[in-house]
């Protein structure tokens, strides 16, 4: 588990090929304490296993699941990415609930820089719209996101002064593509509640149940509590 909050940012140094297992080392110096082989650490947003530590590097393991779902299939020596160590229990959350389960690949689709700012576009991927919210959260490449506006097909980011500086969005640049998990939150509430939505076509009988079971509840509550 992550918060989106990047600790450094580090360089690719080598990516070797054994089968259909592609490794990458990272030089990395903060993301690298603390962590011991078997350890989870987020690489541009994706949740990878970290296999070999050194004094300053880490080497990650890329199985074909993750080369198909992610844009680290394009990675090559010195690709910056962004690292995030793996959530402490009791640490701040800065960010939100990040899993590093990437959601999809987009495409920037504009980048408007201000004199210390900057605002991002974004494809946003049909199947993902129903998850992004105006000012909810969203993840690119890593990083915890507020979302600014939502329209067709797009949805925009701000971004402020630090995390021009320490990540590596402020290098992205239109057509880059980035790696998109959307706030899980919303997929786990969509979930649940979808016994209770109704069905294409058969109009409101999902509420009329919703309606019913929750009369039912609140019955029950009355009766337990005299």
């Amino acid at each position: 588990m992550f918060t989106g909050i990047v600790e450094e940012v580090g360089e690719v140094h080598t990516v070797t090929s054994d089968a259909d297992v592609v490794r990458l080392e990272i030089a990395a110096s903060v993301a690298v304490k603390g962590v011991q082989p078997g350890d989870s650490i987020a690489v541009s947003g994706v949740c990878l296993t970290a296999v070999e530590i050194g004094a300053d590097t880490v080497t990650v393991e890329l199985v074909p699941e993750t080369l198909r779902r992610s844009s680290l299939a394009a990675v090559a020596a010195g690709t910056r990415v962004n690292l995030e160590r793996a959530l402490v229990s009791g640490g701040r959350l800065g960010g939100h609930i990040v899993q590093g389960h990437v959601d999809g690949v987009a495409s920037v689709l504009a980048c408007h820089t201000g004199e210390r700012t900057a605002e991002l576009t974004f494809e946003l991927p049909e199947p993902l719209a129903r998850y992004v919210v105006e000012k909810g959260s969203i993840t690119v490449d890593g990083v915890s996101l507020t979302v600014a506006s939502v329209s067709s097909g797009q949805f925009l980011v701000a971004l402020v002064p630090i995390t021009l500086a320490r990540t590596t969005l402020g290098e992205r640049r239109e057509g880059d593509r980035v790696n998109i998990e959307v706030d899980v939150l919303a997929k786990y509430v969509e979930r649940l509640l979808s016994g209770y939505l109704p069905a294409p076509g058969q109009g409101a009988s999902g509420s009329v149940r919703y309606a019913q079971e929750g009369e039912g509840i609140r019955s029950e509550c009355l009766h337990l509590h005299g």
